[in-house]
């Protein structure tokens, strides 16, 4: 590959994640996506093959980035599970909420979420299905050992909704309370107490952060 290959690669891959994350897979264009590249129509059909490559390659590259920009922490074998059951939630809520950068990803992962297509299934078996397992790792030193599988699942999903709300419905949240409130009380940091300190007083771990 040539040099400029990888940068013309990266350039087409911003612009459609740009692209559809605003219109979707359906209404966005080619033809949006290579003005907005500064690239010809040859230089998609080259990386990515057709459209459909070229979606299936951005949303890949959307939840690696994520990943890179906010990664996981890692531990000490003798982490406590509270412990690292907190900083899952600040991970999971900083990448939720993620606005640096390439914006765009964050935005294209919502889209994902609501309208789904086959794009979907390898991201979820690469990227999120490992995420769960850890999360469900963790919520096995939390939960008392005869809660069933399903319960555990719920569980995790229960976190992963909270988390979602604030981005999801930030909108009415600036509308309900004041702009005072909402720019002190609803930082990520402050939001991802309150959460992990719901989660873990519903699992009998009182431990709220003052």
């Amino acid at each position: 590959m040539k040099p400029t290959d990888d940068g013309t690669r990266h350039r087409i891959i911003n612009a459609a994640g740009e692209v559809f994350a605003q219109h979707g897979f359906e209404k966005g264009t080619i033809r949006d996506i290579v003005s907005l590249a500064e690239v010809n129509l040859a230089a998609v059909n080259y990386h990515f093959g057709d459209k459909w490559g070229l979606y299936q390659a951005t949303v890949r590259y959307g939840h690696e980035l994520a990943g890179e920009e906010v990664p996981l922490p890692s531990w000490e074998p003798d982490t406590p599970a509270d412990i690292r059951f907190r900083d899952f939630v600040r991970t999971m809520l900083q990448r939720v909420l993620v606005t640096k950068k390439h914006a765009w990803h964050s935005r294209l992962m919502m889209r994902e979420l609501i309208q789904p297509t086959d794009a979907g299934t390898e991201v979820v078996r690469e990227f999120v299905r490992p995420m769960h397992q850890l999360l469900l790792s963790i919520l096995d030193e939390l939960l008392p050992p005869e809660t069933p599988q399903h319960r555990r699942d719920q569980t995790a999903f229960s976190l992963i909704g909270q988390c979602l709300f604030y981005k999801i419905a930030a909108p009415v949240v600036m509308g309900l309370v004041s702009e005072e409130e909402f720019e002190t009380h609803f930082t990520q940091s402050e939001l991802a107490d309150h959460i992990a300190d719901v989660m873990l007083a519903a699992m009998g771990h009182r431990k709220p952060i003052p």
